[in-house]
């Protein structure tokens, strides 16, 4: 009787365990590949997007309140994220580093490597060279071996040239590599003037009326944001005064509206004592002052109210900034007494060429003030600026507030309120001009770096790293048998022209 016997295979056994060494260098090949160097900048463009669509606190915190207002349930959310603050982020931070290392892990090795083969002489030539690209070979009765590998050197100037016995190698386009490593190095430099730009820079935006000044401290912006080095006590002690906003706008149909003239002229005094000095500030051609440059930026019109209150009292007579919301220049503004008797707000629609329609109501048809008027609505009650909650100069909250009506006031014009809470008169129009003042300690290497960058990606594309070789050896009758061939380092080059020409020039005859 047959048993059967029962062998046990064992399952073959896996790897080793990944020591913590090993694992870390495994983490560190990761990070210093090509691969993963074009993901993390991937992944910082797209991180980046929000801070272009959406608004930032650093410099319009007014619009990140609105907005988050406006969308309650997104809102909170995207703020708790850092969406309203990306470059600040931890996660954009994150990826900034991560990819600051990947490059700078890609490219110190890769320079070593470089830096070797550029010194080292080009390899000899292969024993089969009818295997490479374009591959000639005649005889030559004329010329000797050295002869011919004389004249090979001659034809190849420009060429890095290593001779042997009977044969000659040629090597060029080493360009392409030292762009490549030109590439990187330049992204670290622009990864490096970002980061001292964004740690050392500060920009702010104040909007200044005709006859107004300007100085430059924290307390004067009504937006301002900093590197997290930056101390706010050490901005530039410069200040200005806007004498006068010149604009004028086309008035031909094919551009109608179109601004022709954008300027404003300014009294500016660059240090406490200095003497003034005047000047024009346009659009593309800021003011430079201590290292921060003031930019103009946008403009619109600040029209003159007398509010009176119920006792008659002034209580405000001042040039009232409205906000544009369309190229025609229809502005929106508040006006708030909080010590009138009693308390008025006002909410206005400025328009400088009025025009009133069924379908539109109240709008502007032309950005210059040819019929300026403004259209208010008037209200009484709590402002709530007592609450001790900030709010903005250009909105009014109503919720604690009755309104008392609506007018129309062309200059000149004064409107008695309702129930004697007292009158409100339009009395002129002035302009206001809106400046952004930017100090970027980074911005110059950014642009070199930016143009090396293009440099260094232009020779990795369009040089080609080649190498061809010249054999030359006494035949079996006496004569020259002479080899050519070439081989390229990049996947779309291609030698044979290179081999062709050698050839031409060497004189190839008889085929081998």
């Amino acid at each position: 009787m047959s048993t059967t016997e029962i062998i046990e295979v064992s399952e073959p056994s896996g790897p080793p365990p990944m020591g913590a060494g090993a694992f870390a260098r495994w983490c560190w090949r990761q990070l210093t590949s090509m691969r993963v160097a074009l993901i993390l900048l991937f992944l910082l463009a797209v991180a980046a997007i929000p801070g272009s669509v959406l608004p930032q606190t650093g410099t319009d915190p007014i619009r990140v309140d609105e907005w988050i207002a406006g969308n309650p349930t997104w809102g909170p959310i995207l703020e708790s994220l850092g969406f309203f603050d990306v470059y600040a982020a931890p996660w954009f931070a994150a990826v900034y580093l991560l990819l600051f290392v990947s490059v700078i892990g890609c490219v110190i090795p890769r320079t070593r490597l470089h830096w070797r083969a550029m010194r080292a002489a080009p390899p000899p030539a292969p024993r089969r060279l009818d295997r490479l690209a374009g591959h000639r070979a005649w005889v030559d009765a004329d010329e000797t071996p050295e002869e011919v590998l004389e004249r090979a050197a001659g034809h190849l100037r420009g060429w890095r040239v290593a001779r042997g016995d009977g044969w000659l190698a040629a090597e060029r386009g080493y360009l392409r590599e030292t762009g490549n490593l030109l590439f990187h190095a330049a992204l670290i430099a622009l990864l490096v003037s970002v980061a001292y730009g964004a740690l050392f820079g500060w920009r702010g935006n104040v909007i200044v009326r005709e006859g107004y000044g300007f100085s430059d401290t924290l307390t004067q912006y009504d937006a301002w944001g900093g590197g997290r080095l930056v101390d706010p006590a050490s901005l530039p002690p410069f200040s200005f005064v806007l004498d006068d906003f010149r604009v004028e706008f086309e008035r031909a149909s094919a551009q109608r509206g179109a601004p022709r003239l954008f300027e404003a002229e300014l009294t500016v005094t660059p240090t406490p004592g200095a003497p003034e000095e005047k000047s024009i500030v346009r659009v593309n051609e800021p003011l430079s002052l201590d290292g921060a440059k003031v930019f103009l930026v946008g403009h619109g019109y600040a029209p003159v109210l007398v509010l009176r209150d119920s006792t008659g009292r002034v209580v405000a007579d001042e040039a009232v900034v409205f906000l544009p919301q369309d190229g025609n220049f229809t502005s929106t503004g508040v006006l708030k007494a909080p010590d009138a008797t009693p308390s008025l707000g006002f909410q206005g629609l400025f328009l400088p060429t009025a025009a009133v329609d069924e379908v539109r109501g109240p709008h502007s048809v032309f950005p210059a003030a040819d019929d300026p008027a403004v259209f208010l609505s008037a209200w009484e009650g709590d402002l709530g600026l007592d609450s001790g909650i900030p709010q903005s100069v250009y909105s009014l909250k109503t919720e604690a507030m009755t309104q008392l009506g609506l007018e129309a006031l062309r200059p000149g014009d004064a409107w008695e309120l309702p129930g004697g809470a007292g009158s409100v008169e339009l009395t002129g129009l002035q302009r206001w001009a809106s400046f952004q003042v930017a100090h970027d300690p980074g911005k110059e290497a950014a642009l070199v770096s930016s143009v090396l960058a293009l440099v260094g990606l232009m020779l990795s594309l369009f040089v080609r790293r080649r190498r061809v070789w010249v054999r030359a050896v006494r035949g079996p009758q006496g004569d020259t048998v002479v080899e050519v061939a070439g081989m390229t380092r990049s996947d779309e080059g291609d030698v044979s022209a290179d081999v062709t020409a050698l050839a031409e020039a060497l004189g190839e005859r008889t085929p081998a």
